[in-house]
């Protein structure tokens, strides 16, 4: 029986000579369920050779008692390195640290051995971190776009930086392969569901190459979709009728010609896509007439629940489909390929030629930034080509200062961390990701960086309270950017304007001290006043910076590298009420559970809504196999430290 179900097959593909294609006994798919179609090349063009190495894979899988990873070493013994390493790699997926990956090639200098200040920057989506970033390390916004900004989720990595006098290095970790996979797989799944619901070829690109969580873009190395149009571009009629709006001239092209993906890559790209487009329909509607013969028609159905269970057995019956597993495995291939096209830096990859990380060091600072900006770019004219989503970590050293020499200094140690805005909305702002709250106790600083406009706002409420709760008061600061589009009748000067906003911050901490109890919330008031900076104009140029934001901003790094001196240690010992303990571990399940309970359909909780069941399901794929403990705003482990720090 298992010779029958698990065969390997000699495939050609992209890859250069031979490749197998098998479904893997002991690999689970993006369900959870083992048989993930598996492709691996062979390294070799002869066929005599290639026969050989199937002939050995055969062998394993028509065995169950190969498919333990306790007889790898015997397999080593017995059969050939590419059977081997194809076979047995993933079979225990776990989660690597990529943080040790980049630790071990360029560490993190800390205040004691070094006199670095580390400085965590965290603040809602937009509110402009990273843009504060470039300015801290002198990035023009135009010639070296490092960090990448944009207005929707951009940053989506660690971004680590090391400021020192000495050559540029970089170290970039890597999605594993497995997450890579479950990615592409979850947006064919999307892909072939909006052909169910009928939408058009834009409509099933557009979910093809954009995850519905919005960090997975397979855009960046695919390419994005042509729209074929006729007469006048519609871009273009779009820019005549809006162009009265334009407050500023446009920005300069700085893209050199081997950074642009050139027109005839460009229409392979384009041919590709609409070759996916095509495979997809075909796909989807050869599974949906499945679907159809057991459970009626996906249109004709008139209730929520009976369309919810029909997409459920759509997508159960996809993953069965060799034509799906086939779509998706040609997809990784282009992916990979797009490693290849990296000429600088050195990769290391694993058994199975997937790139674990890429090294590179130059005296140069633009070449330097224009090798990195393939793994971190954002810019249109390079789709097809940046490996951006498949980032998980970018870690800088180098003489980076900012541009203004008032700003200048030599001596200044720094450490900034970025990463991944903490959301817009309240829903998203009900407890901080581990992602965040995981790097308080690394940090010397934790500077909160918020939007001037509208101050304070749900995510800031939240991050302070979490803050406050694990102990890291002592450490927060506050950045109000967007201060020169701060307006009104009331604020005619900058001291309106700046009493206006630090008013908020006020206001934040007496929300605070319900939950919090007033010591805390002592802390907390304590350090925002005595840290709170007011910066505006910081997308532009320095050179077009008012000189008071840079002064500000000369205030704020100052204070960065102060949070590095030590403090006298304070002579306090917990004092643990055991009588109330079980009490308050109680309450906080309960606390946990009931808005669970609500989120999973179990039961009602006020202001809970139910969630999706293919959001449940990507989260708790992502929970059973060790990639991460959230999904798009669900954070059941952040909830429940939450509630146990209440």
């Amino acid at each position: 029986m298992a010779a029958a179900i698990h065969k390997a097959t000699k495939t050609r593909s992209s890859r250069p000579g031979w490749s197998v294609t098998f479904s893997h006994p002991r690999r689970s798919d993006a369900r959870g369920k083992f048989g993930l179609k598996v492709r691996r090349g062979l390294g070799t063009r002869d066929d005599a050779e290639a026969d050989r190495l199937i002939e050995q894979f055969n062998h394993i899988l028509a065995d169950e008692s190969w498919w333990s990873l306790d007889r790898r070493t015997e397999a080593e013994q017995r059969f050939d390195p590419v059977v081997v390493n194809a076979f047995y790699e993933g079979i225990e997926v776990g989660k690597l640290k990529s943080k040790d990956v980049r630790d071990k090639i360029i560490p993190l200098p800390t205040p004691n051995e070094d006199g670095y200040s580390r400085v965590m920057l965290v603040g809602s989506t937009g509110a402009g971190k990273t843009t504060l970033l470039r300015q801290i390390i002198g990035s023009d916004p135009r010639r070296d776009r490092f960090p990448s900004t944009s207005t929707a989720k951009t940053t989506t990595a660690d971004i680590e930086i090391v400021t020192a006098a000495q050559q540029y290095e970089a170290v970039i970790t890597f999605m594993a392969e497995h997450e890579v996979r479950c990615a592409v797989d979850e947006c064919l799944e999307e892909a072939c569901a909006s052909v169910i619901r009928g939408r058009d070829d834009v409509g099933i690109a557009n979910d093809l190459l954009e995850h519905r969580e919005q960090r997975f873009r397979l855009s960046y190395p695919l390419g994005a979709w042509q729209e074929e149009q006729t007469g006048k571009d519609m871009d273009s009629q779009y820019e005549m009728d809006y162009d009265e709006y334009e407050e500023e001239e446009p920005e300069v092209e700085t893209l050199t010609d081997d950074e642009i993906v050139d027109v005839s890559e460009l229409k392979n790209n384009a041919v590709r896509l609409r070759e996916y487009v095509g495979r997809i329909r075909e796909v989807a509607t050869a599974v949906g007439g499945q679907t159809e013969e057991v459970h009626g028609v996906f249109q004709d159905l008139d209730n929520a629940n009976k369309r919810q269970d029909w997409l459920e057995n759509f997508t159960d019956r996809l993953y069965e489909s060799q034509d799906f597993a086939q779509i998706s495995l040609d997809i990784m291939d282009v992916i990979l390929e797009r490693f290849s096209l990296i000429e600088s830096g050195d990769f290391k990859r694993s058994s199975t030629d997937w790139p674990i990380f890429w090294y590179c060091e130059d005296n140069d600072r633009s070449m330097f930034l224009k090798q990195v900006r393939w793994f971190s770019s954002n810019h249109d004219k390079q789709f097809g080509r940046l490996l951006t989503p498949l980032v998980d970590g970018i870690r800088v050293k180098g003489p980076f200062q900012p541009t203004s020499p008032e700003l200048k200094d030599e001596d200044r140690r720094l450490v900034l961390l970025d990463g991944e805005g903490l959301g817009h909305s309240a829903k998203e702002a009900t407890s901080i990701s581990t992602k965040v709250t995981e790097k308080f106790s690394e940090s010397e600083m934790i500077l909160l960086v918020d939007n001037a406009q509208s101050p304070m706002q749900a995510a800031p409420l939240e991050l302070l309270r979490s803050v406050g709760s694990s102990g890291h008061g002592h450490k927060i600061a506050v950045v109000f950017t967007h201060f020169d589009q701060v307006k009104g009748d009331n604020l005619s000067s900058y001291i309106q304007k700046r009493n206006h906003v630090r008013g908020s911050i006020g206001n934040a901490v007496s929300s605070l001290r319900e939950t919090l109890g007033a010591p805390v919330t002592e802390i907390l008031e304590r350090q925002l006043n005595d840290n709170n900076f007011y910066l505006g104009g910081l997308d532009r140029p320095t050179q077009n910076i008012p000189k008071g934001f840079i002064k500000d901003i000369g205030d704020l790094m100052a204070r960065m590298q102060k949070a590095a001196e030590p403090t006298d240690p304070i002579d306090l010992a917990p004092n643990y009420n055991i009588a109330r303990l079980e009490l308050a571990l109680r309450d906080a399940a309960d606390g946990f559970k009931s808005p669970w309970f609500g989120r999973l359909g179990l039961s009602y909780h006020e202001g809970v809504r139910k969630e999706h069941w293919t959001r449940v399901k990507a989260l708790c794929r992502r929970i059973a196999n060790w990639w991460d403990n959230e999904y798009n705003g669900l954070r059941p482990v952040s909830d429940f430290i939450r509630q146990l720090q209440t």
